[in-house]
């Protein structure tokens, strides 16, 4: 109990606000292919390219199941290549009112259901070749799926798609009335 009845034994009131840092200048940091995200850019462009490689060294690339096997290997090897040297290079950070985390998260959703198709196309025609090209965009289309769910959680959740928030927090000591 207290000695005065308009004072309670509260703990003080904290209010806090979110302020986002943006470093707004072009530099190289190798260690965003540390983190999981770069980690699958990594993982997608060598699946991609396994998968052309593959396919190019059948005997039948030329047909049409081929080439579309190509043409998706080559949308995603360009894709993930491209994004990776802008978030390398902290290109995304610069531009931060783009919707990096929507664009990624639609094309790569895109490029999954693509590699899905493609990739029943080739093993389906039952060449050596084909059928391992198949297995590297089965395996492309399960980390680009991957990738997708994660930045639909990292949206959803908010998140920035490179850069920190800050948060500060603010204590306010509610005081006693003077005593008349």
């Amino acid at each position: 109990m207290s000695a005065y009845p308009n004072q309670t034994n509260s703990p003080p009131q904290t209010m806090g606000s979110t302020n986002t840092v943006f470093i707004t200048e072009t530099r190289f940091d190798p260690s965003y292919i540390k983190t999981p995200p770069g980690i699958m850019k990594i993982v997608v462009i060598v699946l991609n390219l396994l998968g052309f490689i593959c396919i190019q060294s059948s005997a039948f690339w030329n047909n049409g199941r081929g080439v579309y096997f190509n043409i998706v290997a080559h949308i995603g090897l360009w894709f993930s290549g491209i994004l990776l040297l802008l978030y390398l290079f902290h290109i995304v950070e610069k531009y931060h009112k783009f919707k990096w985390l929507v664009i990624e998260m639609i094309v790569c959703g895109v490029i999954a259901f693509l590699y899905l198709i493609a990739s029943t196309i080739v093993v389906a025609f039952g060449s050596a070749a084909y059928s391992a090209g198949g297995f590297f965009g089965y395996l492309a289309m399960v980390v680009y799926g991957a990738d997708a769910f994660f930045k639909m959680r990292a949206w959803r959740a908010g998140e920035l798609a490179q850069g920190h928030r800050v948060m500060t927090k603010q204590t306010h000591v509610t005081t006693p009335p003077a005593l008349p």
